[in-house]
């Protein structure tokens, strides 16, 4: 049960959090008001916010929360430095945290930023005071204890911290010969852009969005959000396909952190990139259609009614005869896999090689997955019947 007394505030991230913010609320726009931001302010401003917003999604959140993908030391570095500069905990702490917030998502006793306990708290509230379910928890993330960069991190936490927020900005000063502009820009501002940019994937993207994927949890896909986030956004899918390097899934998606990565893996310094099979996508999706077309027929009124029951039962038939029929071909294929790892035979493996590029096993995966995309177009067929 939630307690009824709140923990005592944690000082140290309250006045951080409120001293950021009323610097960035009140003295920026006096300081541009009295002395005006240049051209270089803004570009210095940018482009350290989007170092520290990549760091986070593509480093803390994708690389190191999930093992979405694998990344060359050098990027796992750089991720390290401009994520403590984000000032969002280290590298542990907030990966084992976020590990907690999908194994227990909205438990408002276990999740460590629960959407059930309010806007408010999700966003922030989480981090101003001692809640249990935010004390530090390292059981779920061996592998992170192992990750020599991730343990010099968080060894070396508060100083990087410090450097990495005034190094940057006071090095751009230097070269354009305005400190005081770049402090205050690529320094405070950029601070509590990214803080919050951040905290409205816990709070924001748990509220404001569509679910078409699943609606066992309170994530939502959020276009506008994405735009904010780094391709975040996309959060009712991430919550269900969690290992996938990807959030946004089609090409037309804004998802720069997924770009940054497929990127960098042309060059070397990304491998294994994890990527969920578009027909596990496509029974997701059509879960949830059956799902929500069952609920339109109960509130139905309209004379075809039963034609359109039928409809859906008969779809819905089709439906698991197609699961049946995935898992049949899945299980020739691990059975072929299987033998040609136990023979161990070169010809062996080139057949079935050649049988899985010459349209058996492939081509059956590819009707199966047609099947699955002309059933999405029936339903929403359906849907437009139902509205």
């Amino acid at each position: 049960m939630q307690s009824q007394s709140k923990p005592p505030l944690l000082m140290m991230q309250t006045i951080l959090f409120a001293s950021t913010f009323l610097i960035a609320l009140i003295g920026v726009p006096l300081y541009g008001i009295l002395e005006g931001f240049t051209l270089a302010g803004w570009i210095g401003f940018v482009l350290v916010l989007g170092a520290n917003g990549m760091s986070i999604t593509a480093g803390y959140h994708r690389l190191w929360a999930h093992n979405a993908y694998k990344a060359h030391w050098s990027l796992r570095l750089l991720f390290a430095l401009f994520g403590a500069a984000a000032t969002q905990n280290s590298i542990l702490v907030w990966a084992s945290g976020h590990r907690r917030h999908h194994r227990h998502v909205d438990d408002i006793d276990h999740d460590p930023y629960s959407a059930k306990r309010g806007l408010w708290f999700s966003h922030i509230g989480w981090m101003l005071r001692d809640y249990p379910a935010s004390a530090e928890d390292f059981s779920n993330a061996p592998d992170l204890q192992r990750d020599k960069i991730v343990m010099w991190q968080h060894r070396n936490y508060l100083a990087l911290v410090i450097i990495m927020n005034v190094l940057p900005a006071l090095a751009l000063g230097v070269i354009t010969g305005n400190i005081v502009e770049h402090l205050l820009l690529a320094g405070v501002l950029r601070l509590v852009v990214s803080h919050h940019s951040t905290f409205f994937i816990n709070s924001l993207a748990h509220f404001w969005g569509r679910r078409p994927y699943t609606d066992e949890n309170t994530a939502r896909d959020n276009d506008f959000l994405a735009l904010l986030t780094y391709g975040e956004g996309y959060h009712n899918y991430h919550h269900i396909f969690q290992n996938d390097y990807r959030n946004g899934i089609r090409w037309w998606h804004y998802d720069p952190t997924k770009w940054l990565i497929k990127t960098a893996s042309w060059i070397g310094l990304t491998w294994d990139l994890k990527k969920v099979p578009d027909f596990k996508i496509q029974r997701a999706v059509l879960t949830m259609k059956f799902k929500r077309a069952e609920q339109r027929l109960l509130e139905y009124k309209g004379a075809n009614a039963l034609h359109l029951s039928e409809f859906l039962e008969k779809e819905y038939l089709q439906f698991r005869k197609t699961l049946q029929d995935w898992n049949a071909v899945g299980q020739e294929w691990m059975d072929a896999k299987r033998q040609s790892i136990a023979e161990q035979t070169e010809c062996l493996q080139q057949n079935l090689a050649d049988a899985w590029e010459h349209a058996t096993l492939r081509s059956r995966f590819q009707e199966l997955e047609y099947a699955m995309k002309m059933q999405i177009q029936r339903l929403e067929t359906l849907r437009t019947q139902l509205a």
